[in-house]
């Protein structure tokens, strides 16, 4: 009898159609996924059949969705709905029980995802990798290897980032080094947050051979959705200097640190850039800039190609002033 049972639940539950959000497009096409993300005039739909599809809003006829979503009609403010209903050509139902509100499509500026304050678990991250190669009068070999990621938990977060780059010239290298940080964030509101952190950089030709900082400050998380994200920081350092000549400096400074990326065109092209900057206590610099900017262009759900542009900045050192600049661009992958 019991298996009887069993063989019934698991018929029925083959036979029941899967949930999925319904896209009614005016050329009468009728397309059924997931809706991830709206913005830009772009609705992006997740398929089974066909993976990510970008649809253009203005040929929408109407749509439905079981998910929770928060739908924006201007810059500033979003209403969240239970569910989307269909409705009459143009129009969409926010449904939120007993007050269900019929809007015009073309009224709504964004669709996606609310992000919870609290998360039992997500990890995000990417690798980015560059090299170049070249066999002429001089042969020079690049290779440039970056990573990225963020894993939260609750109301902590854990940030860690790395690099390393080599250059080589006719045998001889001229560029080669690596750094690391690790950051932990503790979100005191859903916007507000205290931050430590700790980070090396190791470099093995310039006349600044070893940096060490460590720091602690608070932060604002401005939004962090489906679109991007945006933090500033303000940390007090305490940083050390090591020459390769075996002197020392060390110094605090007060700094701001900032991360920022939007995804742009049905989230096909990103925006991103990082970085601090800061101002020492004392006559050991001036200032100190450590600065990223970028774009990456999404081949396929999980790899992009990338251009990058690096700063890396001390002013008021001297003979010891640091004034770098990198750009790169290679290929990688997110998640």
């Amino acid at each position: 009898m019991y298996s009887r049972t069993l063989l019934c639940l698991i018929a029925v539950s083959l036979c029941a159609p899967a949930l999925a959000d319904t896209v009614w497009m005016k050329n009468g096409d009728r397309l059924s996924g997931k809706i991830t993300v709206f913005d830009g005039g772009k609705l992006l739909l997740q398929t089974p059949y066909g993976g990510a599809i970008a649809l253009d809003w203005k040929q929408v006829k109407t749509l439905e969705s079981d998910q929770e979503l928060l739908v924006k009609q201007d810059a500033y403010t979003g209403e969240k709905a239970k569910s989307l209903k269909a409705a009459e050509p143009g129009k969409v139902t926010l449904a939120n029980g007993d007050a269900p509100k019929t809007v015009e499509l073309a009224s709504i500026e964004q669709i996606m995802k609310p992000q919870p304050v609290v998360e039992d678990f997500l990890w995000k991250g990417n690798v980015d990798v560059a090299m170049d190669y070249k066999r002429a009068e001089n042969n020079t070999d690049d290779y440039d290897v970056s990573f990225k990621t963020t894993a939260r938990h609750g109301r902590w977060r854990h940030n860690a980032e790395g690099e390393y780059n080599r250059e080589t010239k006719d045998d001889v290298t001229t560029t080669n080094n690596w750094s690391g940080e690790y950051a932990l964030d503790r979100f005191i509101t859903d916007k507000w947050f205290w931050q430590g952190r700790v980070e090396y950089k190791r470099d093995h030709i310039e006349d600044l051979a070893r940096q060490r900082t460590v720091g602690t400050g608070p932060g604002y998380q401005f939004w962090d959705n489906e679109l991007g994200a945006f933090s500033l920081g303000s940390l007090i350092n305490r940083t050390d200097f090591e020459y390769r000549d075996g002197s020392k400096d060390n110094f605090y400074a007060a700094a701001v640190k900032w991360d920022y990326n939007r995804y742009l065109i049905g989230k096909k092209v990103e925006f991103f850039t990082n970085g601090e900057v800061g101002k020492p206590f004392g006559s050991v610099a001036d200032y100190a800039l450590d600065a990223e900017v970028g774009l990456r262009y999404k081949v396929t759900d999980w790899a992009s190609l990338n251009l990058k542009a690096e700063k890396d900045l001390i002013k008021g050192t001297d003979e010891r002033d640091l004034d770098k600049t990198r750009y790169t661009a290679g290929f990688g992958v997110t998640w």
